[in-house]
C-alpha cells in the first residue's frame, strides 16, 4: 500500500560510519558512478547531500528534495537499478544502521534512520 504522501517533501536520514570505512566512504562519494547519479535525478532527487559527523562516533547524516509526485514508485523504480543495487551492496558495507532488522538498502524495514524535520527556512 502506497504512503499516503506521494508529493513533494524534504528528507533526512542518518547512520553510523565503521571507523575503520571513513576514507574508502569518502572515496566512494568523490567518484558516484554515473549510473548511480543518472538514477537519482531520474527518481526525482534534488539537491541530496551527505555529511559526516565524528563526534561521538562517525555519524553519516543524508538531507534531498524530493520533487516529484510518486514518491514510493520513485524509490521503487531506484531499487530495481542493477548499478544502485551493487552500489548499495558496497556501500552498506561501510555503514551500520540504526534501524532494528534492518539487512540493507535494498530490502525493509530500511537502512537508513529517518529524522523528523523541526525546523525551515528557505
Amino acid at each position: 500500500m502506497a504512503s499516503p504522501n506521494q508529493g513533494p517533501r524534504r528528507v533526512g536520514q542518518w547512520l553510523y560510519l565503521k571507523p575503520e570505512c571513513i576514507e574508502d566512504y569518502k572515496k566512494c562519494h568523490a567518484a558516484v558512478w554515473p549510473e548511480v547519479l543518472e538514477q537519482i535525478k531520474d527518481s526525482n532527487i534534488k539537491d541530496y547531500s551527505i555529511y559526516l559527523s565524528m563526534t561521538p562516533r562517525p555519524t553519516l547524516f543524508a538531507s534531498f528534495k524530493y520533487v516529484g509526485n510518486a514518491f514510493d514508485e520513485d524509490m521503487a523504480r531506484m531499487a530495481a537499478n542493477k548499478k544502485v543495487q551493487e552500489w548499495w551492496t558496497m556501500t552498506d558495507g561501510m555503514q551500520e544502521s540504526p534501524v532494528e532488522g534492518a539487512k540493507g538498502s535494498a530490502t525493509g524495514p530500511g537502512w537508513w534512520g529517518q529524522t523528523e524535520e523541526v525546523f525551515y527556512v528557505e
